[in-house]
């Protein structure tokens, strides 16, 4: 004996119930094109002073973020309203500039580079930008030496480009610097497509390979991958009771 409204009306709950599980398919089912990454990285254009800057890294032999990663860049640091940042990897002040740029008036850069000639013309850059002086505290030295030294949770963003076989110990020390809500960001996470390659192992590829599973599988991480220049990497730092 079937329930009120009988064998169809049954059948149909069924379905219902147990509706038909279909394959996942890519949202995006065509690369984009190249005159459209071109288009999108260039959206944000750079200033003279900017070029300048990639004038000064392409003479020391420099490769500074792309145009589209810096806009990035100064996005994240107005969105947080950045105050206190720190970036490892000086070079021209390409990255910096982007990043002052984006901060509060008063906000602080804290800039890392072993090389200090780099951070010479680093504060060439700034100075061409009328950034004051006291808002780019410059510090010659290796990351994983200077970093230990800052302070804890007291910052909103920290942006990495120095070392690449290092980026995992940067990460550890990035989520010890930011403040709950604070981002981490790593340029070249797609390592001139070496990274979606599983045929390639290299020291420094397998090293950006790694940091994007520990990022990925991290829980007190939001992050996300932005196919800008060679790939942006970030991850806001999740909020806990115990942060």
């Amino acid at each position: 004996m079937f329930p009120l409204g009988g064998a169809n009306a049954l059948e149909s709950r069924q379905r219902h119930a147990h509706p038909r599980i279909r394959p996942r398919r890519p949202l995006i089912t065509t690369p984009i094109k190249p005159a459209s990454w071109t288009y999108a990285e260039e959206f944000v254009a750079e200033d003279d002073i900017l070029a300048a800057a990639r004038a000064r890294a392409e003479e020391v032999g420099v490769t500074p973020i792309g145009s589209g990663g810096g806009a990035a860049l100064r996005f994240l640091a107005s969105v947080l309203d950045a105050r206190a940042v720190v970036e490892i990897g000086t070079g021209t002040g390409v990255s910096g500039l982007w990043l002052l740029r984006g901060m509060r008036s008063d906000g602080v850069l804290t800039t890392v580079d072993i090389e200090a000639e780099h951070q010479r013309l680093a504060k060439e850059t700034f100075n061409d930008a009328d950034i004051p002086a006291n808002r780019a505290r410059t510090i010659a030295g290796a990351g994983l030496d200077v970093l230990p030294r800052l302070t804890d949770g007291h910052y909103d963003l920290v942006f990495c480009d120095g070392d690449k076989r290092e980026y995992g110990a940067y990460l550890a020390e990035a989520l010890r610097l930011l403040r709950p809500g604070g981002v981490v960001a790593f340029d070249n996470a797609l390592w001139h497509d070496r990274v979606a390659d599983p045929a390639q192992r290299d020291e420094e590829t397998v090293a950006i390979r790694d940091l994007g599973r520990t990022i990925a599988d991290n829980e007190a991480l939001v992050p996300v991958l932005l196919p800008v220049g060679d790939g942006l990497l970030v991850a806001k730092k999740v909020w806990t009771p115990e942060a």
